[in-house]
């Protein structure tokens, strides 16, 4: 309960009023995110700012709902992150090293699903280059290939990784923009999985109103 209401307070006070004053975002379709679980958000990724912004644009009745998958070796190597990780964004830790047998690998994140929370999962693992998407990995497959009831939406986001690009500290002022596609279908494989989502990206970006014709 206590970071539920930290996770409220952050976001409300802090995260929602910086979002407003210093990006400009173009959000399309925030109908379509999915507002109950067991549901997964399948956004592109190129800054950290990417789980912030996605997270805010959740009722804050909802927010402690929302749960980003994020890698357990940088966001729980510092005690202090760790704790505002866990507490206040409400991460679930996911161990990279490939010593944990895949039975335990995603035991959080069916823990969440089992408890109606939506998941925050970056199909191409890691951030990449300022507004490219890289190819995506086959784990978002393994992790929804037992749970066919889960909801996946694709999400674009382009500008983010101009507005706090990776390594810097200093948020840049940069309009943005978020676009929310249809729910798609888990499939039979990884590759149909990713093939979905690749084209559900390209499907998104002329909606991208920050998109220059040099990036196209």
């Amino acid at each position: 309960m206590i970071s539920r209401i930290l996770k409220i307070l952050f976001f409300g006070l802090i995260v929602r009023p910086i979002v407003l004053l210093i990006l400009g975002l173009n959000v399309l379709n925030r109908h379509k995110l999915p507002l109950s679980g067991p549901a997964l958000l399948a956004p592109n990724h190129n800054s950290h700012l990417d789980t912030i912004v996605l997270l805010s644009l959740y009722p804050l009745s909802v927010i402690h709902k929302v749960r980003p998958v994020a890698a357990a070796d940088y966001f729980m190597a510092n005690p202090l992150i760790a704790w505002f990780s866990l507490n206040i964004i409400g991460i679930i830790p996911l161990d990279r090293s490939g010593k944990t047998h895949r039975d335990n690998l995603f035991k959080g994140c069916m823990e969440a699903f089992n408890n109606g929370d939506i998941l925050i999962v970056f199909p191409e693992g890691s951030r990449g280059e300022p507004e490219r998407i890289k190819p995506l990995k086959k784990g978002i497959y393994y992790l929804l290939k037992d749970k066919c009831d889960v909801q996946v939406t694709p999400v674009l986001m382009h500008g983010l990784g101009k507005a706090l690009p990776r390594g810097e500290a200093l948020l840049v002022p940069f309009n943005c923009d978020v676009i929310i596609g249809d729910a798609i279908t888990i499939g039979s494989s990884s590759t149909e999985l990713t093939h979905a989502l690749s084209t559900a990206y390209e499907s998104l970006y002329p909606f991208c109103i920050t998109r220059n014709h040099r990036e196209k």
